[in-house]
C-alpha cells in the first residue's frame, strides 16, 4: 500500500485550465444576473460535495486519486476539457471501490467565483433603486441618525462616526468609509449633499481631506427630510448586522429618488453603473407628471426634467445623449466648461479667456497643467499667461491671449485638446428586486414610485395600528372617570392590583389593557378638565383613523400624498439648475471651429494648382508698372483665377464641363508667394482633363441669391443658391451644355441686379437678372447674345440693386460720379466708360459697343466699378494677372475716363509678360487697407474709405 507522501501529485494541464478559464467567463457574460435563489442553491450543493468528500464515516487510508474521462477510461496526459472523476478507495484490500465523486473544474470555479460576484454586486459597488444608496452610504446616514448628529444638533468628530459604523455595521477598511463620507459631504461631488462637513474635506482640485480626527459632521437638513424621516415607523424591513448583535435597515424610506437626485458611480464584478445627477425641483416635477398620467411618453417627461444638473455646471451640448440615455439606460451626454471672453486692455486690444465652471469630475489644476503644457508644446497657440484666481467666491481661471489672438478659436481648440469638454457616459444600472438591471428614465421613476407606495402604505399602517390601540385605551380611561366612584370602591375592596384588574374587567366589560391603564392613573388626572382632555383624544384619534383607513382604501389616495410630500421638499430645498442645457449642436468640433474666419487670397493656374496667401502679400502699386512676381508656375502653366475670400467660406468650383464641386476655403493649404502650389485635385475630385473655369466663394447660401451661368457660345440661365448648399464629393451638375460649349463665367445675383456680359469684340449688353428665368440645375439655359462668327463671350459683371443708378441720367453727371463699366483688353490696355452709356436691353440681342479693338488686341475682362467713391472717386483696385504669372495691383481711380469708341490706356507692361490672363476687382476699407496694404501711404490709406463689398473676377 502506497504511503499519500509518494503518491505523484496530480496535475491540469494548460489546455485544461485555459479551457476552465474560458468556460467562466463564457458562463459569466451569458450568467451574471443569476438569480440569488439559484446562487444559494449552487452553493449549497458544492458544500454537500465538499463535506461528502472530507467526512468519511470510518478511517481510511488515502490513495492516489485517478483522473478519468467520463466514460471511465483513464486520462491520457490531461489533454481533457476539464470534466474530472475522483475515485477514492476505501483501503480495505477486498477489491471493493470506495465513493465516486464526480466533478468539472469550470464548475467548481464558477461557483466559487459566482457567489463572489454576487457580493461584491449587492453588497457594496452598485446602488438600490429605491432609496439610491449603496450599503456604506446607507450605514453611514443610520448610523448618524442613531448618533443623534441631526442638522441642529452640534458637530461631531468624524473618527466617531467612522467607528461607529465600522463596529456595528460596516466590517471593512476604515479608508473605504471615510472616503465614502468625505464624498457626501462634498459639494462638487453631489448635487445636494448629504452630510454637511467641517473642516478641509478635499477640493475641486484633488486635494485630499483632512484625517478624519480632524474633521467634524452631521447630518443636513435635506438628507433627514428625505431619507431618514418615518425610519421609526415599520416603513423598511430592518436586518441582522454582520454579528447578529443588532439590527440595520436594509432600505431607508427615501422620499424622493435619489439615485437620479445625486446620481451614483461604481464598478463591480462584469459590470459597472453611472448616473448623472438632476435637479430637485425638476425631478419634483416629473415624478408628479408620471403620477398623474403613468402612460407619459418619455418626450412628455423631457418637458419636466429636460437632461441632467451637475453641482459643477457647465453646458451640456444637444440632447441626442440624454434621449439615448433615457430611454435605454446607456448614452454619450457631452459637458463643456463655462467660459467668458473678457478684454484686458482696449487699447492694445488684448482679451482673456476666463473659465467659470468645468466639467462633472474634472479635476481643475490637472486641466491647467494641461493647458500649460500644450503651450509649452506650441501645440496650442495665442496664448500669453494661464492665471488661477480661483477663490472662496468661485472659480475663475484666466488664460491672456496674445495680442492679435482669436478667443473663440483659442476657447474651441481649449474644448477639442483638453478636458474642458468632456464626455459622461451614463450607464444606469441599479439592484431592482435583488438583482442589477439597465433602466431608463421611465422604469427608474416607475420602481421608485411602487417603493414609496410600499413605504407609505406600511407607514400608514403602522399609524392606524398605533391610533387603534391608544383610541382602545383612551375610551376605557374615559369609562373609568365616568365611573370614578365605583372604579374607587372595587380597587378600595380588592386585596391586590389582580383582583382589582379583575373586579374593573367584570364590572365595565374592559379589556386587561384598559383595566390596566385605569389602575395607573394618577388621582391629579381625576378632574373634570382632565376627563374632557381624554374625549378630545378619543374624537381626535378617531378621525385619524378614518383617514388612514380611507388612505388605504385606494392608490390614488396614496399617490396623492406621495405627490404632496414631494412637493413640500420641493418648495424647501429646490434650487435654480446649475448646468445649462444648449440645443445647437453635440459638442462635435470640426476643423473649421478651431480656424480663424480671416481674408485671405486664392491664385488658381490653368494647369489646377491653387495656393492660399495672406492679403499682404501684395502692395498696392502704381499704373503702368511692370508688377509683382505671383510666385513660380509650371512649365507652360498660366495663372486662371485670382479671387479674395474669407476661410470659412464655401468655395464653389465650376468646371468647363457644367460641374461644380464644393470645399472650404481652409482646405487649400496656406503658402507663400514664391511657392508653386498645391495641385486642385487633391482638393476635389476632378475627372481627367477636366478644368475649373470660375470660382464662386459663398458666405452663405440665402433663398433669394442665384447664380447666373454664361458659357463661351452665349447661352446664360439663372439657378438658386439652395440647389448648391449640398454638393457630393464627386460633384454635381450645374448646366446642360451643347457640344462644343464650355460653362466660363458664374456670378452671384439677386432679381434686382443688372447683369453687364461683354463679347471678345467688345459688344455690351446690359439686363435685368429678373427678366432671367430661374431654372433647375440639368438644364440649358438661353441665348444671352447675338455672336458675329468667329466672336465668343468674354466676361460677365453684376450690378448691384442697391448700388445702380438711373440709367436715364445725364452722361456727363455719371462721368463725374459713376458708375463705370471698367474695361481690360488682353494686350494691358484699359478705361473706364460711365455705365449710363449704355442702355437696358432684353436678351438674345447684338448690343452696343463699348470698345473699339485694334485687329490683334481682343477684350479680356469688364468689371462694374464706382460702388465705394471717395471724393466723387472709386476706391476699388483692379488686380491683373499675366499669362507668366506677374501680378499687378493698381487703383481704379487711376485709369481714366473714357467713351465707348476709345482704345483706353496702358495698364501693365507686357513686352515680356505675354498677355493678361485674369482680373480680379478689389474693394477694401480704410482699416482693411492698413493691413492688406503696408505699402501704402497713410495718406492714401485713409482716402480710402468704404466697404468691402465687391469682390469680382474674370479669366
Amino acid at each position: 500500500m502506497n504511503s499519500l507522501s509518494s503518491s505523484p501529485t496530480p496535475s491540469i494541464s494548460p489546455s485544461m485550465s485555459l479551457s476552465a478559464t474560458l468556460r467562466v467567463s463564457s458562463f459569466l457574460r451569458h450568467n451574471l444576473f443569476l438569480a440569488p435563489s439559484r446562487a444559494s442553491a449552487l452553493r449549497r450543493n458544492v458544500s454537500h460535495l465538499r463535506f461528502l468528500s472530507s467526512s468519511p464515516s470510518r478511517r481510511t487510508v488515502h490513495h492516489p486519486v485517478k483522473a478519468r474521462r467520463g466514460g471511465g477510461q483513464e486520462d491520457d496526459g490531461g489533454l481533457g476539457n476539464g470534466s474530472l472523476t475522483a475515485v477514492v478507495k476505501d483501503g480495505t484490500g477486498d477489491g471493493r471501490d470506495g465513493r465516486v465523486l464526480p466533478f468539472e473544474l469550470h464548475k467548481e470555479a464558477m461557483d466559487s467565483y459566482m457567489a463572489y460576484a454576487l457580493s461584491v454586486l449587492l453588497g457594496r459597488a452598485l446602488p438600490d433603486v429605491r432609496d439610491g444608496l449603496k450599503p456604506v452610504h446607507r450605514r453611514i446616514l443610520y448610523a448618524m441618525h442613531e448618533l443623534g448628529l441631526s442638522s441642529r444638533k452640534p458637530f461631531k468628530k468624524c473618527a466617531r462616526v467612522v467607528g461607529e459604523v465600522l463596529g456595528k455595521f460596516h466590517p471593512h477598511g476604515d479608508n473605504a468609509v471615510y472616503d465614502s463620507m468625505v464624498r457626501m459631504a462634498q459639494d462638487f461631488s453631489l448635487r445636494f449633499p448629504l452630510i454637511q462637513g467641517h473642516g478641509n474635506f478635499g477640493s475641486i482640485d484633488a486635494d485630499p481631506p483632512a484625517a478624519m480626527r480632524y474633521t467634524e459632521c452631521r447630518l443636513e437638513a435635506l438628507t433627514e427630510a428625505i431619507l431618514l424621516a418615518d425610519l421609526e415607523q415599520d416603513t423598511v424591513d430592518f436586518v441582522p448586522n454582520f454579528d447578529s448583535s443588532q439590527k440595520e435597515p436594509s432600505l431607508l424610506p427615501a422620499r424622493l429618488p435619489t439615485l437620479l437626485l445625486n446620481g451614483s458611480s461604481g464598478i463591480a464584478v462584469g459590470m459597472a453603473t453611472n448616473i448623472p445627477p438632476h435637479n430637485l425641483g425638476e425631478l419634483v416635477d416629473v415624478l408628479c407628471a408620471l403620477i398623474h398620467n403613468p402612460e407619459a411618453s418619455l418626450q412628455e417627461l423631457l418637458e419636466y426634467m429636460p437632461g441632467p444638473d451637475f453641482p459643477t455646471g457647465g453646458l451640456i451640448m444637444g440632447n441626442l445623449g440624454i434621449l439615448a440615455a433615457y430611454r435605454t439606460g446607456r448614452g454619450r451626454i457631452v459637458v463643456r466648461g463655462k467660459a467668458d471672453i473678457e478684454l484686458l486692455d482696449s487699447k492694445t486690444k488684448r482679451s482673456a479667456v476666463i473659465i467659470k465652471e468645468i466639467p462633472y469630475q474634472t479635476n481643475k489644476s490637472s486641466l491647467v497643467e494641461k493647458i500649460a503644457e500644450l503651450v509649452e508644446n506650441k501645440t496650442l497657440e495665442g496664448i500669453n499667461d494661464i492665471r488661477d484666481e480661483s477663490d472662496r467666491s468661485g472659480m475663475r481661471v484666466v488664460i491672456e491671449l496674445k495680442r492679435g489672438a482669436d478667443p473663440s478659436i483659442v476657447l474651441n481648440n481649449l474644448y477639442r485638446l483638453t478636458a474642458l469638454q468632456s464626455s459622461f457616459n451614463c450607464n444606469m444600472v441599479g439592484i431592482l428586486d435583488g438583482q442589477p438591471k439597465q433602466m431608463g428614465l421611465k422604469e427608474l421613476l416607475q420602481a421608485f414610485l411602487e417603493f414609496r407606495c410600499s413605504v407609505v402604505e406600511r407607514r400608514a399602517r403602522y399609524k392606524l395600528s398605533q391610533a387603534q390601540d391608544r383610541r382602545h385605551i383612551v375610551e376605557g380611561i374615559v369609562v373609568g372617570l365616568d365611573n370614578l366612584d365605583r372604579v374607587i370602591d372595587i380597587i378600595k375592596e380588592a386585596k391586590g392590583n389582580a383582583a382589582a384588574s379583575a373586579g374593573l374587567k367584570e364590572e365595565f366589560n374592559l379589556s386587561d389593557k384598559q383595566a390596566e391603564a385605569v389602575l395607573d392613573i394618577n388621582l391629579r388626572r381625576l378632574n373634570l378638565l382632565e376627563r374632557k382632555k381624554f374625549v378630545d383624544e378619543s374624537a381626535s384619534l378617531m378621525e385619524q383613523i378614518s383617514k388612514l383607513t380611507e388612505l388605504l382604501s385606494s392608490r390614488k389616495n396614496i399617490l396623492q400624498l406621495i405627490e404632496q410630500e414631494a412637493l413640500e421638499l420641493k418648495n424647501k430645498f429646490s434650487s435654480p439648475r446649475r448646468s445649462i442645457l444648449d440645443d445647437s449642436d453635440g459638442g462635435q468640433l470640426e476643423d473649421i471651429d478651431v480656424i480663424p474666419n480671416e481674408e485671405m487670397l486664392l491664385a488658381f493656374s490653368e494647369k489646377g494648382y491653387v495656393k492660399r496667401m495672406k492679403p499682404s502679400t501684395f502692395n498696392l502699386q502704381n499704373r503702368g508698372t511692370i508688377g509683382k512676381s505671383v510666385g513660380k508656375l509650371r512649365v507652360n502653366d498660366a495663372m486662371s483665377d485670382f479671387i479674395v475670400c474669407r476661410s470659412h467660406d464655401h468655395v464653389l468650383y465650376f468646371s468647363d464641363r457644367g460641374i461644380v464641386y464644393s470645399a472650404y476655403a481652409y482646405k487649400i493649404p496656406e503658402s507663400s508667394r514664391t511657392a508653386a502650389g498645391t495641385p486642385l485635385i487633391q482638393i476635389i475630385s476632378l475627372s481627367e482633363g477636366e478644368r475649373i473655369t470660375s470660382i464662386v466663394p459663398v458666405t452663405e447660401f440665402a433663398e433669394d441669391q442665384f447664380l447666373v451661368m454664361l458659357t463661351v457660345n452665349g447661352y446664360i440661365k439663372k439657378v438658386s443658391l439652395n440647389y448648391f448648399s449640398a454638393i457630393r464629393s464627386t460633384g454635381i451638375i450645374a448646366i446642360q451644355l451643347v457640344p462644343g460649349d464650355e460653362l466660363k463665367w458664374v456670378r452671384c445675383c439677386t432679381n434686382d441686379d443688372l447683369v453687364a456680359m461683354a463679347s471678345q469684340n467688345g459688344m455690351v449688353i446690359l439686363s435685368s437678372c429678373d427678366i432671367i428665368r430661374a431654372l433647375s440645375r440639368n438644364t440649358r439655359g438661353a441665348i444671352a447674345m447675338r455672336l458675329k462668327e468667329g466672336d465668343k463671350m468674354a466676361s460677365m459683371d453684376i450690378i448691384p440693386a442697391p448700388r445702380h443708378t438711373d440709367l436715364d441720367k445725364a452722361a456727363e453727371d455719371s462721368i463725374s460720379y459713376g458708375p463705370w463699366l471698367l474695361f481690360v483688353s488682353e494686350n494691358g490696355y484699359g478705361k473706364r466708360v460711365p455705365l449710363s452709356s449704355f442702355k437696358k436691353s432684353p436678351l438674345n440681342r447684338v448690343g452696343l459697343i463699348g470698345y473699339k479693338f485694334s485687329s490683334e488686341d481682343r477684350l479680356a475682362a469688364v468689371f462694374v466699378v464706382g460702388f465705394s467713391l471717395t471724393d466723387g472717386e472709386s476706391d476699388e483696385q483692379v488686380v491683373l494677372v499675366s499669362q507668366s504669372g506677374t501680378v499687378n495691383r493698381i487703383k481704379v481711380r487711376d485709369i481714366s475716363i473714357q467713351s465707348r469708341y476709345a482704345r483706353g490706356v496702358i495698364l501693365m507692361r507686357l513686352e515680356h509678360a505675354g498677355k493678361i490672363q485674369s482680373a480680379s476687382l478689389i474693394s477694401a476699407s480704410a482699416e482693411e487697407a492698413a493691413e492688406l496694404l503696408p505699402g501704402m501711404q497713410s495718406e492714401e490709406a485713409t482716402t480710402n474709405a468704404g466697404t468691402a463689398e465687391g469682390i469680382s473676377m474674370s479669366s
